[in-house]
Protein backbone atom coordinates (compact mmCIF):
# COMPACT_ATOMS: atom_id res chain seq x y z
CA UNK A 1 0.00 0.00 0.00
CA UNK A 2 1.41 3.83 -0.29
CA UNK A 3 -1.25 5.46 1.80
CA UNK A 4 -1.65 3.84 5.15
CA UNK A 5 -5.32 3.94 5.39
CA UNK A 6 -5.55 2.66 9.33
CA UNK A 7 -5.63 4.63 12.05
CA UNK A 8 -2.09 5.87 12.50
CA UNK A 9 -0.29 5.77 15.88
CA UNK A 10 3.42 6.47 16.00
CA UNK A 11 3.97 2.46 16.11
CA UNK A 12 1.75 2.20 13.13
CA UNK A 13 3.46 4.56 11.11
CA UNK A 14 7.15 3.09 11.78
CA UNK A 15 5.34 -0.24 11.31
CA UNK A 16 4.46 0.87 8.03
CA UNK A 17 7.64 2.58 7.01
CA UNK A 18 9.84 -0.44 8.05
CA UNK A 19 7.44 -3.19 5.78
CA UNK A 20 7.57 -0.77 2.88
CA UNK A 21 11.08 -0.02 2.93
CA UNK A 22 10.91 3.44 2.81
CA UNK A 23 14.29 5.35 3.22
CA UNK A 24 13.69 8.68 3.56
CA UNK A 25 10.88 10.62 4.93
CA UNK A 26 10.17 14.26 3.60
CA UNK A 27 8.52 16.85 6.32
CA UNK A 28 6.43 19.22 4.06
CA UNK A 29 4.69 22.43 5.15
CA UNK A 30 3.78 25.24 3.33
CA UNK A 31 5.87 29.16 3.33
CA UNK A 32 2.72 31.88 3.31
CA UNK A 33 2.58 32.15 -0.38
CA UNK A 34 2.06 28.43 -0.87
CA UNK A 35 5.66 27.39 -2.18
CA UNK A 36 5.81 23.80 -0.51
CA UNK A 37 8.96 23.22 1.73
CA UNK A 38 10.05 20.05 3.00
CA UNK A 39 13.23 18.75 5.42
CA UNK A 40 14.12 15.20 4.71
CA UNK A 41 15.07 13.10 7.17
CA UNK A 42 16.13 8.78 6.91
CA UNK A 43 13.93 7.11 7.99
CA UNK A 44 16.27 6.04 10.89
CA UNK A 45 15.79 9.66 12.63
CA UNK A 46 11.64 9.82 11.77
CA UNK A 47 11.06 7.84 15.30
CA UNK A 48 13.07 11.12 17.00
CA UNK A 49 11.04 13.38 14.52
CA UNK A 50 7.71 12.20 16.02
CA UNK A 51 8.68 12.63 19.47
CA UNK A 52 10.80 16.08 19.30
CA UNK A 53 9.63 17.43 15.64
CA UNK A 54 12.44 18.88 13.24
CA UNK A 55 13.60 22.15 13.75
CA UNK A 56 13.05 24.79 11.16
CA UNK A 57 14.83 28.31 10.85
CA UNK A 58 12.01 30.12 10.25
CA UNK A 59 14.66 33.42 9.37
CA UNK A 60 14.65 31.45 5.57
CA UNK A 61 11.21 30.89 4.91
CA UNK A 62 9.24 33.68 3.15
CA UNK A 63 6.52 35.93 6.17
CA UNK A 64 7.57 33.46 9.03
CA UNK A 65 9.78 35.66 10.80
CA UNK A 66 13.13 37.55 11.85
CA UNK A 67 16.74 36.07 12.79
CA UNK A 68 16.15 36.86 16.67
CA UNK A 69 12.64 35.19 16.58
CA UNK A 70 13.55 32.17 13.90
CA UNK A 71 13.71 28.77 15.79
CA UNK A 72 10.25 26.82 14.85
CA UNK A 73 9.49 22.81 15.29
CA UNK A 74 7.59 21.25 12.21
CA UNK A 75 5.59 18.29 14.07
CA UNK A 76 3.89 15.77 12.12
CA UNK A 77 0.84 14.85 11.24
CA UNK A 78 0.47 11.33 11.78
CA UNK A 79 -2.16 10.30 9.79
CA UNK A 80 -1.04 12.15 6.61
CA UNK A 81 1.58 9.50 5.57
CA UNK A 82 2.18 8.38 1.99
CA UNK A 83 4.93 7.18 0.18
CA UNK A 84 5.85 8.81 -3.13
CA UNK A 85 5.42 6.28 -5.80
CA UNK A 86 7.56 8.11 -8.42
CA UNK A 87 10.55 6.62 -5.76
CA UNK A 88 9.51 3.06 -5.58
CA UNK A 89 11.71 0.83 -6.93
CA UNK A 90 14.75 3.16 -6.35
CA UNK A 91 17.29 2.96 -3.40
CA UNK A 92 15.67 6.31 -2.46
CA UNK A 93 12.47 5.62 -1.43
CA UNK A 94 10.56 8.39 -0.55
CA UNK A 95 7.44 8.89 1.92
CA UNK A 96 5.80 12.56 3.27
CA UNK A 97 4.54 13.73 6.33
CA UNK A 98 2.79 16.82 6.33
CA UNK A 99 3.43 19.42 9.59
CA UNK A 100 2.51 21.71 11.98
CA UNK A 101 4.64 24.70 12.70
CA UNK A 102 5.00 25.38 16.06
CA UNK A 103 7.55 27.83 18.53
CA UNK A 104 9.75 26.13 20.99
CA UNK A 105 7.79 26.67 23.83
CA UNK A 106 5.26 24.28 22.59
CA UNK A 107 2.80 26.87 21.58
CA UNK A 108 1.59 26.97 17.75
CA UNK A 109 2.86 29.08 15.60
CA UNK A 110 0.40 32.03 14.25
CA UNK A 111 1.94 32.45 11.03
CA UNK A 112 1.45 28.35 9.57
CA UNK A 113 -0.50 28.60 6.89
CA UNK A 114 -2.36 25.35 7.64
CA UNK A 115 -3.91 26.75 11.04
CA UNK A 116 -5.83 29.31 9.28
CA UNK A 117 -8.11 26.40 7.31
CA UNK A 118 -7.66 24.02 10.77
CA UNK A 119 -9.54 27.75 12.13
CA UNK A 120 -11.21 27.71 9.94
CA UNK A 121 -12.66 23.97 9.65
CA UNK A 122 -13.38 24.58 13.55
CA UNK A 123 -15.62 27.24 13.46
CA UNK A 124 -17.71 25.23 10.61
CA UNK A 125 -17.31 22.55 13.15
CA UNK A 126 -19.17 24.44 15.66
CA UNK A 127 -21.49 25.82 13.70
CA UNK A 128 -22.55 22.00 12.58
CA UNK A 129 -20.96 21.59 9.21
CA UNK A 130 -17.81 20.11 7.66
CA UNK A 131 -16.18 21.73 4.71
CA UNK A 132 -15.99 19.44 1.41
CA UNK A 133 -14.15 20.93 -1.52
CA UNK A 134 -13.32 19.36 -4.69
CA UNK A 135 -10.57 21.43 -6.78
CA UNK A 136 -9.76 21.32 -10.27
CA UNK A 137 -6.36 22.02 -10.94
CA UNK A 138 -4.76 23.21 -14.58
CA UNK A 139 -1.47 23.56 -15.27
CA UNK A 140 0.72 23.80 -18.51
CA UNK A 141 2.81 21.07 -19.79
CA UNK A 142 6.10 22.71 -21.50
CA UNK A 143 9.16 21.36 -23.48
CA UNK A 144 11.59 21.51 -20.67
CA UNK A 145 14.51 22.36 -22.80
CA UNK A 146 13.23 25.16 -24.66
CA UNK A 147 12.45 26.73 -21.05
CA UNK A 148 16.16 26.97 -20.84
CA UNK A 149 16.90 28.10 -24.31
CA UNK A 150 13.98 30.95 -23.60
CA UNK A 151 11.60 30.41 -25.57
CA UNK A 152 8.56 28.49 -23.48
CA UNK A 153 6.24 26.89 -25.75
CA UNK A 154 3.51 24.22 -24.74
CA UNK A 155 3.94 21.10 -25.32
CA UNK A 156 1.55 19.73 -27.81
CA UNK A 157 -0.99 21.63 -30.16
CA UNK A 158 -4.13 19.74 -28.41
CA UNK A 159 -7.20 21.81 -27.43
CA UNK A 160 -10.34 20.57 -24.99
CA UNK A 161 -10.99 17.31 -24.76
CA UNK A 162 -9.12 16.22 -27.14
CA UNK A 163 -7.85 12.70 -27.78
CA UNK A 164 -4.46 12.09 -29.58
CA UNK A 165 -2.36 9.91 -30.09
CA UNK A 166 -0.40 8.77 -27.32
CA UNK A 167 2.43 11.04 -26.74
CA UNK A 168 4.75 12.11 -23.99
CA UNK A 169 1.80 14.59 -22.64
CA UNK A 170 -0.57 11.97 -22.25
CA UNK A 171 1.62 9.78 -20.83
CA UNK A 172 2.75 12.42 -18.27
CA UNK A 173 -1.15 13.01 -17.28
CA UNK A 174 -1.66 9.09 -17.43
CA UNK A 175 1.01 8.77 -14.74
CA UNK A 176 0.16 11.68 -12.24
CA UNK A 177 -3.31 9.38 -12.32
CA UNK A 178 -1.61 6.50 -11.32
CA UNK A 179 0.31 7.81 -9.48
CA UNK A 180 -1.87 9.80 -6.79
CA UNK A 181 -4.69 7.41 -6.77
CA UNK A 182 -2.14 5.06 -5.43
CA UNK A 183 -1.38 7.50 -2.67
CA UNK A 184 -5.01 7.68 -2.35
CA UNK A 185 -5.74 11.13 -3.50
CA UNK A 186 -8.72 9.83 -5.19
CA UNK A 187 -8.51 11.60 -8.85
CA UNK A 188 -11.83 11.62 -10.55
CA UNK A 189 -10.97 12.39 -13.85
CA UNK A 190 -8.17 14.05 -16.27
CA UNK A 191 -8.66 15.36 -19.45
CA UNK A 192 -6.50 18.16 -22.14
CA UNK A 193 -8.01 21.59 -21.99
CA UNK A 194 -8.50 24.22 -23.85
CA UNK A 195 -5.08 25.68 -24.70
CA UNK A 196 -1.94 23.96 -26.17
CA UNK A 197 -0.02 21.96 -23.72
CA UNK A 198 -2.99 22.45 -20.71
CA UNK A 199 -3.64 19.75 -18.66
CA UNK A 200 -6.76 19.40 -15.66
CA UNK A 201 -7.04 16.95 -12.90
CA UNK A 202 -9.74 16.92 -11.22
CA UNK A 203 -9.72 15.39 -7.36
CA UNK A 204 -13.09 13.77 -6.00
CA UNK A 205 -14.23 15.84 -2.71
CA UNK A 206 -13.24 15.38 0.56
CA UNK A 207 -12.56 17.23 3.97
CA UNK A 208 -11.10 21.12 3.08
CA UNK A 209 -8.52 20.13 5.58
CA UNK A 210 -7.07 17.33 3.62
CA UNK A 211 -7.62 18.38 -0.19
CA UNK A 212 -5.77 21.24 0.98
CA UNK A 213 -2.84 19.16 2.12
CA UNK A 214 -3.39 16.80 -1.33
CA UNK A 215 -2.98 19.87 -3.62
CA UNK A 216 0.24 21.11 -1.51
CA UNK A 217 1.86 17.60 -2.68
CA UNK A 218 0.28 17.37 -6.10
CA UNK A 219 1.86 20.93 -7.38
CA UNK A 220 5.33 19.48 -6.10
CA UNK A 221 4.34 15.83 -7.72
CA UNK A 222 3.20 17.05 -10.81
CA UNK A 223 6.24 19.13 -11.71
CA UNK A 224 8.43 15.86 -10.37
CA UNK A 225 6.54 13.43 -12.66
CA UNK A 226 6.90 15.92 -15.52
CA UNK A 227 10.27 16.49 -14.86
CA UNK A 228 11.09 12.88 -15.02
CA UNK A 229 9.97 12.75 -18.67
CA UNK A 230 11.69 15.65 -19.36
CA UNK A 231 8.94 18.12 -19.83
CA UNK A 232 7.84 21.59 -17.31
CA UNK A 233 4.82 21.82 -15.37
CA UNK A 234 3.66 25.34 -14.93
CA UNK A 235 0.76 26.57 -12.68
CA UNK A 236 1.27 30.15 -13.69
CA UNK A 237 -1.63 31.22 -13.95
CA UNK A 238 -1.48 32.96 -17.40
CA UNK A 239 2.00 32.14 -19.38
CA UNK A 240 0.91 32.70 -22.87
CA UNK A 241 -0.82 35.84 -24.37
CA UNK A 242 -3.30 34.63 -26.40
CA UNK A 243 -4.51 31.22 -24.51
CA UNK A 244 -6.95 30.24 -21.40
CA UNK A 245 -4.89 30.69 -18.13
CA UNK A 246 -4.86 28.37 -15.37
CA UNK A 247 -7.58 28.17 -12.82
CA UNK A 248 -8.09 26.19 -9.91
CA UNK A 249 -12.11 25.98 -9.61
CA UNK A 250 -13.04 25.17 -6.07
CA UNK A 251 -16.09 23.18 -6.03
CA UNK A 252 -17.61 22.99 -2.51
CA UNK A 253 -20.69 22.25 -0.12
CA UNK A 254 -21.05 22.06 3.65
CA UNK A 255 -22.27 18.51 5.42
CA UNK A 256 -24.08 18.08 8.63
CA UNK A 257 -22.06 16.11 11.26
CA UNK A 258 -24.72 13.31 10.22
CA UNK A 259 -23.04 13.43 6.43
CA UNK A 260 -26.40 14.69 4.85
CA UNK A 261 -25.88 17.67 2.00
CA UNK A 262 -26.51 20.98 3.93
CA UNK A 263 -26.50 22.53 0.69
CA UNK A 264 -29.58 20.48 -0.83
CA UNK A 265 -33.27 21.23 -0.41
CA UNK A 266 -35.53 19.78 -3.66
CA UNK A 267 -38.44 22.11 -2.29
CA UNK A 268 -35.97 25.43 -1.85
CA UNK A 269 -35.56 27.62 -4.56
CA UNK A 270 -33.51 26.79 -7.22
CA UNK A 271 -33.08 23.22 -5.32
CA UNK A 272 -30.85 25.12 -2.99
CA UNK A 273 -31.45 25.18 1.23
CA UNK A 274 -31.36 28.81 2.67
CA UNK A 275 -27.45 27.46 3.85
CA UNK A 276 -26.71 27.27 0.41
CA UNK A 277 -28.09 30.62 -0.73
CA UNK A 278 -26.68 32.27 2.58
CA UNK A 279 -23.27 30.62 2.06
CA UNK A 280 -23.20 31.70 -1.76
CA UNK A 281 -24.13 35.12 -0.10
CA UNK A 282 -21.18 35.47 2.09
CA UNK A 283 -18.91 34.15 -1.15
CA UNK A 284 -20.34 37.18 -3.20
CA UNK A 285 -20.37 39.71 -0.21
CA UNK A 286 -16.49 39.18 0.15
CA UNK A 287 -15.56 38.48 -3.42
CA UNK A 288 -13.19 41.55 -3.71
CA UNK A 289 -11.97 41.04 -0.48
CA UNK A 290 -10.60 37.40 -0.71
CA UNK A 291 -9.46 38.35 -4.55
CA UNK A 292 -5.76 39.22 -3.12
CA UNK A 293 -5.50 35.25 -1.82
CA UNK A 294 -7.51 33.32 -4.28
CA UNK A 295 -5.75 35.47 -7.32
CA UNK A 296 -2.89 36.02 -5.70
CA UNK A 297 0.12 36.99 -8.26
CA UNK A 298 0.02 40.08 -10.75
CA UNK A 299 0.10 37.60 -13.90
CA UNK A 300 -3.17 35.51 -12.14
CA UNK A 301 -5.03 39.20 -13.28
CA UNK A 302 -3.84 38.54 -17.20
CA UNK A 303 -6.42 35.34 -16.63
CA UNK A 304 -9.29 37.06 -15.14
CA UNK A 305 -10.29 39.23 -18.82
CA UNK A 306 -13.44 38.73 -20.52
CA UNK A 307 -13.23 35.69 -23.72
CA UNK A 308 -11.25 33.80 -21.92
CA UNK A 309 -13.62 31.80 -19.74
CA UNK A 310 -12.38 33.48 -16.61
CA UNK A 311 -14.63 35.34 -14.29
CA UNK A 312 -14.25 39.24 -14.14
CA UNK A 313 -17.58 39.89 -12.63
CA UNK A 314 -19.58 39.14 -9.22
CA UNK A 315 -22.12 37.25 -10.45
CA UNK A 316 -23.30 33.62 -9.86
CA UNK A 317 -25.48 31.65 -12.15
CA UNK A 318 -26.50 28.15 -12.43
CA UNK A 319 -25.75 27.72 -15.84
CA UNK A 320 -23.41 30.57 -17.01
CA UNK A 321 -19.96 29.83 -17.08
CA UNK A 322 -19.10 33.30 -17.59
CA UNK A 323 -20.32 33.95 -13.95
CA UNK A 324 -17.95 34.15 -10.79
CA UNK A 325 -19.75 31.48 -9.01
CA UNK A 326 -21.59 28.79 -10.42
CA UNK A 327 -24.61 26.37 -8.86
CA UNK A 328 -24.23 22.76 -11.29
CA UNK A 329 -26.91 21.36 -11.94
CA UNK A 330 -26.35 17.73 -9.95
CA UNK A 331 -28.61 18.13 -6.45
CA UNK A 332 -29.05 15.46 -3.90
CA UNK A 333 -25.56 14.16 -2.26
CA UNK A 334 -24.20 16.36 -5.49
CA UNK A 335 -25.58 19.58 -4.85
CA UNK A 336 -22.79 21.77 -5.01
CA UNK A 337 -21.38 25.70 -5.38
CA UNK A 338 -18.45 26.14 -7.76
CA UNK A 339 -16.13 28.95 -7.04
CA UNK A 340 -14.46 29.86 -10.82
CA UNK A 341 -11.69 32.47 -9.78
CA UNK A 342 -8.67 31.02 -7.80
CA UNK A 343 -6.05 29.87 -9.43
CA UNK A 344 -3.53 27.15 -8.97
CA UNK A 345 -0.79 29.62 -8.30
CA UNK A 346 -1.73 30.49 -5.00
CA UNK A 347 -1.45 28.75 -1.21
CA UNK A 348 -4.27 26.32 -0.85
CA UNK A 349 -4.98 26.23 3.01
CA UNK A 350 -5.04 29.99 2.74
CA UNK A 351 -7.47 29.90 -0.36
CA UNK A 352 -9.76 27.16 0.52
CA UNK A 353 -9.89 29.14 4.20
CA UNK A 354 -11.18 32.68 2.78
CA UNK A 355 -13.48 30.87 0.91
CA UNK A 356 -14.85 28.90 3.75
CA UNK A 357 -15.01 31.91 6.21
CA UNK A 358 -17.04 34.28 3.68
CA UNK A 359 -19.90 31.43 3.43
CA UNK A 360 -19.91 30.66 7.06
CA UNK A 361 -20.04 34.69 7.55
CA UNK A 362 -22.62 34.90 4.55
CA UNK A 363 -24.68 32.23 6.97
CA UNK A 364 -24.09 33.55 10.11
CA UNK A 365 -25.71 37.53 8.94
CA UNK A 366 -27.65 35.55 6.71
CA UNK A 367 -26.92 37.16 3.79
CA UNK A 368 -28.96 36.64 0.41
CA UNK A 369 -27.51 36.48 -3.07
CA UNK A 370 -28.94 38.70 -5.17
CA UNK A 371 -30.68 36.96 -8.55
CA UNK A 372 -28.55 34.41 -10.80
CA UNK A 373 -27.57 36.12 -14.07
CA UNK A 374 -27.79 33.81 -16.83
CA UNK A 375 -26.89 36.15 -19.22
CA UNK A 376 -23.36 36.02 -20.65
CA UNK A 377 -21.68 38.79 -18.69
CA UNK A 378 -18.88 39.65 -21.00
CA UNK A 379 -20.84 39.83 -24.23
CA UNK A 380 -22.95 43.02 -22.02
CA UNK A 381 -22.75 46.37 -22.05
CA UNK A 382 -21.63 48.09 -19.47
CA UNK A 383 -24.75 50.10 -19.38
CA UNK A 384 -26.94 46.44 -18.83
CA UNK A 385 -24.14 45.26 -15.94
CA UNK A 386 -24.90 48.42 -14.32
CA UNK A 387 -28.61 48.24 -14.44
CA UNK A 388 -28.25 44.94 -12.76
CA UNK A 389 -25.44 45.89 -10.27
CA UNK A 390 -23.26 43.67 -12.14
CA UNK A 391 -19.92 44.71 -10.05
CA UNK A 392 -15.91 43.98 -11.60
CA UNK A 393 -13.65 41.77 -9.69
CA UNK A 394 -10.13 43.95 -8.92
CA UNK A 395 -8.06 44.20 -12.07
CA UNK A 396 -5.11 43.83 -10.53
CA UNK A 397 -2.97 42.99 -7.84
CA UNK A 398 -2.33 46.37 -6.72
CA UNK A 399 -6.56 46.79 -6.34
CA UNK A 400 -6.65 43.74 -4.86
CA UNK A 401 -4.40 44.54 -1.86
CA UNK A 402 -6.52 48.05 -1.44
CA UNK A 403 -9.24 46.16 -0.97
CA UNK A 404 -8.23 44.44 2.19
CA UNK A 405 -6.34 47.19 3.30
CA UNK A 406 -9.06 48.01 5.93
CA UNK A 407 -10.91 44.39 5.79
CA UNK A 408 -11.63 43.49 9.48
CA UNK A 409 -13.35 40.03 7.82
CA UNK A 410 -9.56 39.20 6.07
CA UNK A 411 -7.86 40.44 9.20
CA UNK A 412 -9.76 38.23 11.22
CA UNK A 413 -9.85 35.31 8.95
CA UNK A 414 -5.85 34.93 8.46
CA UNK A 415 -4.97 36.11 11.89
CA UNK A 416 -2.92 39.29 12.52
CA UNK A 417 0.91 37.52 11.51
CA UNK A 418 -0.37 36.18 8.10
CA UNK A 419 -2.30 38.92 7.30
CA UNK A 420 0.30 41.67 8.13
CA UNK A 421 3.26 39.23 6.80
CA UNK A 422 0.98 38.96 3.30
CA UNK A 423 -0.07 42.40 2.67
CA UNK A 424 3.70 43.74 3.15
CA UNK A 425 5.17 40.69 0.71
CA UNK A 426 2.16 41.21 -1.58
CA UNK A 427 2.79 44.88 -1.85
CA UNK A 428 6.80 44.99 -2.43
CA UNK A 429 5.73 42.27 -5.31
CA UNK A 430 3.31 45.28 -6.85
CA UNK A 431 5.35 48.15 -6.22
CA UNK A 432 8.38 46.37 -7.74
CA UNK A 433 6.18 45.70 -10.87
CA UNK A 434 4.97 48.95 -11.30
CA UNK A 435 9.01 50.24 -11.84
CA UNK A 436 9.37 47.63 -14.95
CA UNK A 437 9.17 49.33 -18.08
CA UNK A 438 7.88 47.02 -20.33
CA UNK A 439 9.13 45.14 -24.17
CA UNK A 440 5.41 46.15 -25.24
CA UNK A 441 5.95 49.82 -23.72
CA UNK A 442 9.54 50.56 -25.41
CA UNK A 443 8.36 49.04 -28.87
CA UNK A 444 5.05 51.35 -28.37
CA UNK A 445 6.40 54.44 -27.38
CA UNK A 446 10.12 55.14 -27.67
CA UNK A 447 10.13 55.93 -31.46
CA UNK A 448 6.64 57.54 -31.77
CA UNK A 449 6.30 60.37 -28.19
Amino acid sequence: MISLEIESTKETVLEHVKKEGVKFVEMQFSDIMGTVKSISIPSESLEEAMDEGVSIDGSSILGYSTVDESEFMGIPVLDSLQIYPWTCGTDQKTARLVCKIFHHDGNRFQGDPRLVLERATEKAKKMGFICNVGPEMEFFLLNQEEILNGIPRAYDKGRYFDLMPLDQGEKVRKEIVTHFNRMGFHIKASHHEVAPGQQEVILRHGDALSLADRVMTMKFGIRTIAKLNGLHATFMPKPFQDDNGNAMHVHQSLAHLNGENAFDDPDGKFGLSDIALNYLGGLLAHAKETCAVLTSHINSYRRLMPGYEAPCYIVWANRNRSALIRVPYLRGKGTRLEHRNPDPAGNPYLQFAVMLSAGLDGISKGIHPPQPVEKDVYSMSSEERTALGVNNLPENLGDALDQIEDSEFMKETLGDHIFQQYSSIKKMEWHEFKRQVTPWELERYIMSV
